[in-house]
């Protein structure tokens, strides 16, 4: 590959979409009762209104799959129930035939289970807890708590705590806002926790696409993201890379373009075309140069002591890895404050990603510069 006919956009494009392909799905399951609010829950933790937007069809009499392109996810979900206790262990008995089938194929294995009870009605039956023991025999279940609003909900929730259920965990929370009156309002609340335990539960693979798949938790995501590129710097910049001529700098913008990718992926946002060809903009263009390319022919060098900025000279692979440690770091905040502001409905001109983008990686640079001296 020349650098001269190389197209970061069209690089970024495919590489993105490929990081999505080999992203296996989280498998979940849903249980709850008629009123429980699982589908509120589903649009207030996963991306899209996923509830109201995704594909539903039909796996069992009482069980439907909910699925959307581009969102590494499936759900398994309880239609509406209202049923006797005899009919809901006939459910039970569907949902661990389900999870019994599904276990064959590692892809469509159930990873867990969120079990979901309204706190409002303040009573958890007999038959519940037999069918939390079951399913819990099976895979790691949440107990989830909805409509978790004032001291009797809190207090019910106590109360399962310390009858120590066969679960992996109670979590509690309010899912959307509820008004109390007027002007009065409580705020959603405890959905963070909820990802959280969700995601110590799961295995590697199904970890990274629930990070992509939510939208509750941008630092989470973020963490994630820093955690994965310090790895691949580290083997691959750190190590990696043998002294590269300064002239010639640009031969790493490949491996850039794949460690981005890989982070877009992890991320999840809305990864239409404008947005891809905006972010990479924002990097440094199109004409066959990232910002570490850029930066490099514009005495980027400068920000790292001992590095060299002798034209001709060379780049060692700890200077490549500082760089490259900047770009990523630089490109995960810009991430951040990208998807909060999608999870608040609002958009980022491209203008302004690139301004805040190269804010950012002088920052970082500047950060590298003061731990060397």
């Amino acid at each position: 590959m020349t650098i001269m006919s190389y197209n970061p956009l069209t690089d970024m494009l495919q590489k993105t979409e490929e990081e999505l392909r080999n992203m296996p799905p989280v498998n979940m399951m849903l249980v709850g009762n008629t009123g429980a609010g699982k589908s509120t829950l589903i649009n207030a933790v996963f991306r899209e209104e996923l509830a109201t937007t995704g594909q539903g069809l039909p796996v069992t009499k009482h069980l439907r799959r909910i699925e959307k392109p581009g969102i590494p996810l499936v759900l398994y979900d309880t239609r509406g129930l209202e049923l006797s206790a005899e009919a809901l262990m006939g459910v039970t008995e569907e949902v661990l035939g389900v999870i019994e089938e599904k276990a064959i194929d590692p892809k469509e294995a159930i990873h867990i289970l969120w079990y979901c009870i309204n706190a409002g009605n303040n009573r958890i039956e007999e038959y519940e807890i037999e069918m939390l023991r079951k399913f819990s025999e099976k895979i790691p279940v949440i107990l989830v708590l909805t409509q978790c609003i004032g001291e009797p909900t809190m207090e019910f929730a106590e109360m399962l705590k310390r009858m120590n259920l066969p679960v992996a965990g109670v979590a509690t929370l309010l899912a959307k806002a509820y008004p109390i009156g007027t002007g009065i309002t409580v705020p959603p609340w405890g959905l963070q926790e909820l990802v959280r335990m969700s995601y110590d539960l799961l295995p590697e693979d199904a970890s990274y696409s629930f990070i992509n798949a939510q939208q509750v938790d941008i630092e989470k995501k973020a963490a994630v993201a820093r955690r994965w590129a310090k790895g691949y710097i580290a083997t691959t910049c750190g190590v990696g890379f043998v002294p590269v001529p300064f002239s010639d700098a640009a031969v790493l913008v490949p491996m850039q373009i794949s460690m981005l990718a890989h982070i877009t992926a992890i991320f999840g946002i809305s990864m239409s075309k404008a947005t891809i060809t905006s972010l990479v903009a924002s990097i440094g263009g199109t004409g066959g140069a990232t910002m570490l390319g850029r930066y490099i022919v514009s005495n980027a060098l400068k920000f790292i002591p001992g590095a060299g900025t002798v034209l001709g000279g060379l780049i060692s692979g700890a200077t490549a890895g500082v760089l490259t440690t900047a770009l990523a770091m630089s490109y995960i905040e810009l991430l951040t404050i990208i998807s909060k502001r999608e999870a608040d409905g609002k958009t980022m001109p491209g203008e302004e990603m690139s301004s805040i983008m190269k804010d950012l990686y002088i920052k970082y640079l500047e950060l590298s510069k003061k731990k060397k001296t």
